[in-house]
């Protein structure tokens, strides 16, 4: 399998977009702290399970596309982009919401198996990291070394073993300050907002990337 030569930077970008609390984070720091830590660890495995899914079939079905049309790589890095933003000043416009439904507190714990199919559903359909694989890893890859999919799926990989160990630390802290964090809206309104203003940098930072490639 192909080693892209900017696997480091990719690294880095995907500890950003990872460490920003989006869906995946908030919905397992909601889990963390309605149960606690094993609900909370059980969720982050599905949902990790979900985004390796979605990874590969981003990689499948957008990797020979990309290799052969320089045109497409230019529309998904635009298109990509652009949806981060907009998911960006959603999340700012609607942390208020967003944080009050994550003090939600319920009796019924859910089990393990529960817990794992609906982190699952979460990460498989989780718009931030669609659009991550659709439009940030293609930036990583090498084109004229051939084996676009197979790069993409190496990518794909590393990101979920992030992301395992980022979200699965989010699941533990939260669920250990669980009450710290239930006490006071302001908390979990201030990752909302963080998560918000990285997807917004990140999009940015996509469309400047395709404008100089253009020029």
């Amino acid at each position: 399998m192909l080693v892209p030569s900017r696997i480091w930077e990719f690294l880095a970008t995907s500890l950003v977009i990872i460490l920003a609390p989006g869906p995946s984070v908030l919905f397992t720091v909601a889990r963390a702290i309605s149960w606690g830590r094993k609900t909370a660890l059980f969720t982050v495995v599905g949902s990790v399970s979900g985004a390796l899914l979605l990874s590969a079939l981003v990689a499948v079905g957008l990797g020979p596309v990309l290799q052969s049309s320089v045109v497409a790589y230019s529309a998904v890095q635009w298109g990509g982009g652009l949806y981060l933003i907009y998911l960006g000043i959603d999340s700012l416009r609607h942390r208020q919401i967003h944080a009050a439904a994550m003090q939600a507190t319920n009796l019924d714990e859910p089990s393990g198996w529960r817990s794992t199919k609906e982190g699952f559903l979460v990460g498989v359909l989780n718009p931030k990291t669609l659009v991550f694989f659709a439009a940030v890893l293609p930036q990583f890859i090498d084109r004229e070394k051939g084996s676009v999919t197979s790069q993409l799926l190496l990518l794909g990989a590393i990101f979920a073993l992030v992301a395992l160990i980022s979200d699965g630390s989010w699941g533990i802290l939260a669920g250990t300050a669980r009450q710290w964090l239930s006490k006071n809206p302001s908390r979990l309104v201030t990752l909302r907002t963080i998560g918000g203003s990285v997807m917004i940098t990140l999009g940015l930072f996509i469309i400047a990337a395709a404008l100089r490639a253009s020029i």
